[in-house]
């Protein structure tokens, strides 16, 4: 037992040592230097102004984030790691968005893009392994969680929601060797399962059986009309509109000029209708008929889908109808205690920020009545006799 325990403390203190942080940025000062704008949009003047910049409501003036700042703008700027490969280990994605404005069209996310890039020409229809993050657009808000296998694009299947409430938000995304996933908004864990369930990476294990088709003489219908049923008699005299009884000719109705009065036909309340026999259950019914199922033969599994032979561009490619997001906390690592202890300083300081949002509505609050209280201060010293004036 001791030697196992002592195998066991050495594995984890190998394990330890051996984490990576591949990307760290903060965009403290230098940022422009370790991030290449593309150059891709300029010429046709639709390219965004990037700047340094607060979140807002921050209780640190100089911790700055990356701000875009020109309404309908593309932006694009990217910055390069040293290259890696996540095979056999885990990656973790992991920054902060702040959408300032009351955002109603704009990307929040980022992008890890392999070997290649060309850095000065950044855009929409570069090569990219993982597209992680927020994006909203009119009524669509999700969190976009996209990962590329064989040269295709495939996101995440059911929505993952975003925050657009104008509060800094962190979005976490791991993939782990296992081919499982967590992806987590504010440190909380909003969905974790596994990469083939959740995605459509792969064609589905099963298929309907091509040559079995439903028989012929295979009876689906549920009820029948009742064969012994017999329509009331009379039920077809009944008709459908009668004269209404209470009608009665306007007293300067001119027969020579109106022609020959009627009454008018109301809906008859004594017609039921069509008749129809009722239903009843039909004795030859069996039951919905189930396509057989059999294993398809294109499916293959595959347990390297999380895995990544190059990473080595991180990157923001996004259109913004409205500026002011701040990106920043960027964290590209394969060690998830570290991104969860990194996630737990930065939620302390989202948490500074809403305490300062709050200080400041309830501040908002309170100046309109003091300022009216001032006003009716004035407006009484102007009307209050002096000493001196007569009474």
């Amino acid at each position: 037992m001791k030697l196992t325990a002592v195998f066991s403390a050495v594995l984890l203190f190998f394990l330890f040592i051996s984490a990576e942080v591949y990307f760290k940025e903060d965009f403290d000062e230098g940022w422009e230097e370790r991030w290449v704008i593309s150059q891709n949009k300029v010429k046709e003047g639709t390219a965004g102004k990037w700047a340094a910049a607060p979140a807002r409501w921050s209780h640190d003036s100089n911790d700055m984030g990356l701000k875009t700042t020109e309404d309908a703008r593309f932006y694009q700027i990217s910055a390069e790691m040293k290259e890696f490969s996540n095979t056999g280990k885990d990656l973790v994605i992991q920054f902060t968005v702040q959408y300032v404005s009351d955002i109603d069209c704009g990307g929040g996310y980022i992008k890890l893009l392999p070997a290649g890039l060309d850095q000065l020409d950044f855009n929409g229809d570069s090569v990219y392994n993982i597209m992680f993050g927020p994006d909203v657009c009119g009524a669509t808000r999700r969190t976009h969680a996209i990962v590329t296998y064989k040269g295709k694009n495939h996101l995440i299947k059911r929505d993952v929601n975003c925050e657009r409430d104008g509060h800094t938000h962190l979005y976490t995304f791991i993939l782990r060797p296992d081919n499982t996933f967590e992806i987590l908004l504010d440190n909380v864990k909003v969905r974790s399962g596994n990469l083939v369930d959740e995605w459509d990476f792969l064609p589905p294990k099963q298929i309907k059986d091509p040559h079995q088709s439903k028989p012929a003489d295979w009876v689906d219908q549920k009820t029948i009309a009742d064969p012994n049923a017999v329509k009331p008699e009379g039920w077809d005299d009944i008709p459908a509109q009668i004269v209404d009884p209470e009608a009665s000719k306007p007293e300067d109705w001119d027969t020579e000029l109106d022609g020959e009065w009627e009454a008018p036909m109301i809906s008859n309340p004594e017609y039921k209708g069509e008749w129809k026999a009722p239903q009843i259950p039909n004795p030859e019914y069996k039951g919905e008929w189930v396509h057989p199922l059999i294993d398809n033969p294109e499916y293959v599994e595959d347990a390297s889908i999380y895995a990544f032979d190059s990473h080595k561009y991180l990157g923001i490619e996004i259109w913004q109808v409205k500026s002011g997001t701040i990106f920043d906390n960027i964290l590209i690592t394969d060690d998830v205690q570290l991104a969860a202890t990194e996630a737990e300083s930065v939620m302390s300081e989202i948490a500074k920020e809403k305490e300062n949002k709050k200080a400041e509505d309830e501040a908002s609050k309170t100046q309109p009545a003091e300022e009216a209280g001032d006003e009716i201060e004035e407006d009484l010293e102007g009307e209050l006799p002096h000493e001196h004036d007569e009474l």
